[in-house]
């Protein structure tokens, strides 16, 4: 596994030096290439979502991001990027850093955390 920083679209607004913002890594490469795929598909969605996962991960916004139900997804995340695409990921207050573990097409049933 290596963890690497998610590109930031560039829609998403600039980073500020805010401690408020946590800090967004794929879980591996296929993670990372995927993300990029996705910005380029749809940039203005994933900008947004950027944003919002920098800043509120463990936020529900209703019908969108929403927590995982189940034992085997305790601490993962769902956001609906577009109608057919998904990231999942795992927040970790801790240290403020958001996993993702998957970005792609919308698969079923979710992907397990690793």
């Amino acid at each position: 596994m290596t963890e690497e920083l998610l590109s930031r679209p560039e829609k998403a607004a600039s980073p500020t030096e805010s401690t408020e913002h946590w800090t967004l890594v794929a879980h591996n490469d296929r993670v990372n290439r995927n993300w990029n795929d996705l910005i380029a598909s749809a940039p203005a969605n994933v900008a947004r979502w950027y944003d919002y996962l920098r800043t509120q991960p463990t936020t529900r916004y209703p019908g969108r991001v929403f927590p995982l139900k189940g034992k085997k997804y305790s601490g993962a995340w769902e956001c609906e990027v577009t109608s057919g695409d998904r990231v999942f990921y795992v927040p970790d207050v801790t240290s403020r850093k958001v996993v993702v573990y998957y970005a792609g097409k919308h698969p079923d049933p979710a992907p397990v955390p690793p």
